[in-house]
């Protein structure tokens, strides 16, 4: 887990393909992106964390698997 309290994160893209499913809100393809998470404190890389995360390709709304 990365706290921010004194320091700053930056997230960057890494890559993007589709997943299987559709949106509930609006019905179209969902993508699964994979997006590092860098942590640092006082300009000092801490830590960094590689997430997916799924998100609507249309309504670009997050979506959360259960």
């Amino acid at each position: 887990m990365c706290v921010r309290v004194f320091g700053e994160g930056v997230d960057k893209e890494l890559g993007r393909r589709a997943a299987g499913g559709a949106c509930p809100c609006c019905g179209e393809k969902v993508a699964a992106v994979e997006v590092e998470s860098k942590c640092r404190f006082c300009l000092v890389p801490v830590g960094f964390v590689v997430k997916k995360k799924y998100m609507c390709t249309n309504c670009s709304k997050r979506l959360v698997l259960r």
